[in-house]
């Protein structure tokens, strides 16, 4: 009994929403089936199904989405965010505006500006600054950064003709840009 006091005190002091639309824990559902709104920072632990927060800290869950400007650490199945620094590690990272940090899945993809470490199959990325180390990697704009693969693409690259700061738009095993 003495346990169940001592863990509903915290699960309640957690959930308290603090006065400038912050929490510091989040459990949901789904978005719309959770503990807080959508809209509220979580500056803390997310645990989810599917969960959709601005975030600043650890989310953990099957599908993590983390609006606005967020940031800290996220695993799960499927990780997605509009701008993020931090780390995600899933089976597929997306990132739509921007990502700094390091993303380690099966398939990395970032719409908008990369920098740092992308580990995967697949790192697809269209604003490239860092390294991209995978079976595939392919960056529409890879500027300052480094290929490792089996193949690798950098449409921005001509062929040799900036060697040695370029390589070339395709290249096996390593592709670069300075």
């Amino acid at each position: 009994m003495k346990k169940i006091l001592i863990m509903s005190a915290f699960v309640a002091g957690a959930i308290v929403v603090r006065a400038d639309d912050e929490a510091s824990f989040q459990a949901s559902l789904t978005p719309n089936i959770a503990i807080h709104p959508r809209t509220t920072q979580i500056t803390g632990l997310s645990l989810s199904v599917w969960g959709e927060n601005p975030q600043k800290g650890v989310a953990l869950g099957f599908v993590n989405g983390s609006t606005g400007e967020s940031s800290g650490f996220t695993w799960g199945l499927y990780n997605y965010n509009e701008t993020y620094t931090g780390v995600q590690w899933g089976v597929v990272n997306f990132s739509q505006k921007s990502f700094t940090g390091w993303q380690y899945s099966l398939v990395n993809y970032d719409q908008g500006y990369f920098k740092g470490l992308e580990m995967g199959f697949l790192n697809i990325s269209q604003e490239t600054h860092g390294l991209q180390f995978g079976t595939i990697n392919y960056a529409e704009n890879l500027d300052k950064g480094v290929q490792i693969g089996f193949i690798n693409i950098a449409s921005n690259n001509e062929w040799f003709s900036n060697f040695p700061k370029q390589v070339a738009p395709a290249m096996v095993f390593v592709n670069w840009s300075f």
